[in-house]
């Protein structure tokens, strides 16, 4: 079995409104549709798979517009997955950063859509998701327990290199709201909020150590009483996505971090690179134990979207017909 817990849908809804914003799109749109989510799930030979939007996300520069569009999105993701539930979940967009508009969005998706989660950018309309003005939306996301999944965005600072953001920018930007959130004590505050970063914690398992200095009480008191059960636990109780990350090396680091338990599968579709019909589509993965690579793939899975457990316990869902 194998679920995909990073992959976004580009609805038209979407794609044609990004593109209207000033500047246009900062990232090319594959074509998609369900048809591709079809193809997707058959060719990664994937049993479900969790659909969250896409960069930039919903805010267009103004609250009101944005709670709509945020609204539309949501509504017309949670109607395609009643038509397929068995494989399909997905992650409410909220339109950050108008905080009240978000809080509004959140309970609607959530108590009234019955989405799976939320997904919230590490920076938004020149915010970044550490701002204290967020503390009340997580306190609201601890309450009901939710899967949050925190995905990279264009960093606020400039990028002084040629490169493209997704590069280079998005895994730092990661690891810099993954380091903020624990250091404001949002950790400590939220405990039963299931927290899933991006390509593997962007940089964070490899600066893990470094990251957990900080709360040294020599070093920075302030820094350890955010963190009182130590820095590196509650690293430990996030999760972290294989998207654009499936290779080994960097698993290991994840895991070293983050224990066998909190690594999930990734394939950041449609942009990753298309698996070939019949093979393996992470084959670089092979190298994993297989109880390590079964809990990466599926197992884990189901302590963020249960209803996945529940809903193929009868047998693979790839058995399901596409609607």
């Amino acid at each position: 079995m194998r679920f995909d817990l990073h992959a976004h849908h580009l609805p038209k809804l979407f794609t044609e409104t990004i593109a209207g914003l000033p500047g246009g799109s900062p990232i090319a749109y594959p074509e998609w549709s369900f048809d591709t989510v079809e193809e997707h799930l058959r060719l990664w030979s994937l049993d479900g798979v969790c659909l969250s939007p896409s960069p930039p996300g919903a805010w267009l520069g103004e609250a009101a517009a944005s709670q709509a569009f945020a609204r539309e999105l949501n509504e017309w993701l949670a109607t395609a997955i009643r038509d397929d539930p068995a494989r399909r979940a997905g992650l409410a967009a909220l339109p950050m950063p108008d905080l009240e508009g978000s809080l509004e969005e959140a309970r609607y998706a959530l108590d009234e859509l019955g989405l799976d989660g939320v997904m919230l950018l590490t920076n938004q309309g020149d915010v970044a998701l550490t701002d204290p003005r967020f503390a009340e939306l997580f306190d609201l996301l601890e309450e009901r327990a939710a899967y949050v999944f925190v995905h990279p965005n264009s960093p606020l600072t400039p990028n002084l290199t040629s490169l493209p953001d997704w590069m280079v920018e998005y895994p730092t930007d990661t690891a810099r709201a993954l380091a903020g959130l624990l250091y404001d004590g949002t950790y400590e505050r939220c405990p039963s909020i299931r927290f899933q970063f991006a390509h593997l914690g962007g940089t964070a398992p490899f600066i893990a150590q470094r990251i957990a200095s900080l709360a040294e009480p020599n070093r920075d008191p302030a820094a350890a009483a955010a963190a009182p059960a130590g820095a590196l636990s509650y690293l430990r109780r996030l999760y972290y996505d294989t998207g654009l990350s499936n290779n080994v090396p960097a698993i290991d680091c994840a895991l070293a971090v983050g224990g066998e338990g909190r690594v999930v599968f990734g394939s950041d579709w449609p942009y990753c690179e298309a698996a070939a019909p019949g093979s393996d589509p992470t084959p670089a993965l092979a190298a994993l134990d297989g109880g390590t690579r079964e809990a990466i793939d599926a197992g884990n899975a189901f302590q963020l979207i249960p209803r996945f457990a529940s809903l193929t316990a009868g047998g693979s869902s790839r058995e399901t017909p596409a609607s």
